[in-house]
């Protein structure tokens, strides 16, 4: 049986979620009973996944979200800070961030607009968007240094390249 070298090549062309499901195909019971399509079904759904699991990640590495566990799932729309249940849902889906709008979220200190914000931003990495997280006065001092030492316009399209920017901390000193 060719499974080392299938395996071997699988992983030669970064194919790391197929070589997954092979393995695990290969060990079950029941893998002479699947035919060749659904051997192949399922190798691709799992390379498709791992992939954009994979691509979630890297977002989400690159986004410095402040409170990187921070989810819509989590949100607790019990607390009393004035969350609307259907409005977060709504906004939740993307639609603001395909037509370009901005949201901003305000309120008292300490009532979690930050994570808030973060968990806005995890969503959107998961709807494939790249998201950069700032503190407004670390941008301003990086926005001085970074015309001092010529990394102006590499600053300047980081921050425009992002399709959602979360700007935190704004106006707080």
């Amino acid at each position: 049986m060719l499974t080392n070298p299938t395996l071997d090549q699988m992983q030669a062309l970064g194919l790391a979620g197929m070589a997954a499901a092979w393995r695990e195909l290969a060990e079950r019971n029941n893998a002479n009973e699947l035919s060749r399509d659904e051997w192949l079904g399922l190798m691709l759904d799992r390379e498709v996944a791992m992939r954009a699991d994979k691509r979630v990640r890297n977002r989400l590495a690159s986004a410095r979200l402040r409170f990187p566990e921070a989810c819509i799932e989590d949100i607790d729309f019990a607390a009393p800070r004035g969350l609307d249940r259907r409005s977060t849902m709504a906004l939740a889906q993307g639609k603001w961030l395909k037509t370009h709008e901005n949201l901003i979220v305000t309120g008292q200190t300490g009532t979690g607009k930050s994570w808030l914000a973060c968990a806005f931003g995890r969503q959107a990495a998961r709807l494939d968007h790249s998201v950069l997280y700032v503190r407004v006065p670390r941008l301003f001092e990086d926005l001085a240094l970074a015309r001092l030492d010529g990394r102006f316009p590499r600053l300047i399209d980081k921050l425009t390249r992002a399709q959602l920017l979360i700007l935190d901390d704004f106006g707080t000193h």
